[in-house]
């Protein structure tokens, strides 16, 4: 059974850190691209950053490459987000997914972050911003 299973949300201050984990089972972790994605209140889903399936490549969304970091450790089928100065804006439902990675190989690791391609996903942790 695939499972994608994020964690580490929470409520937080502006300004703080958050790490979220993203643990996989249930497939083959190291043909896959990771993706974070977040959903506020109200708005539509968006693209957040990916990894790619050796983790040595990682694509971010523009608004938010400078505080967003997104690392995996393939020993332990887990990728990780981490998320500095935080803004109330950032409040949202974080999810992760999987995409094959033959698909980000084609095309380019940008459509990483295209929900529609996605073969998998978790549910999400929710990360609450307060001012």
């Amino acid at each position: 059974e695939v499972q994608l299973q994020a964690s580490g949300g929470g409520l937080v201050q502006a300004g703080g850190s958050l790490r979220l984990s993203c643990a996989a089972s249930g497939f083959n972790f190291d043909d896959y691209v990771i993706g974070w994605f977040r959903q506020a209140p109200g708005k539509e889903r968006e693209g957040v950053a990916c990894i790619n399936n050796r983790g040595e490549t990682t694509y971010y969304a523009d608004s938010l490459k400078d505080r967003f970091t997104v690392s995996s450790d393939n020993a332990k089928n887990t990728v990780y987000l981490e998320i500095d100065s935080l803004k109330p804006e950032d409040t949202a439902e974080y999810l992760c997914a999987a995409l094959r990675g033959t698909v980000a190989t084609r095309y380019g690791l940008f459509i990483g972050l295209l929900q529609n391609l996605y073969d998998y996903w978790g549910q999400g942790t929710q990360v609450t911003v307060s001012s």
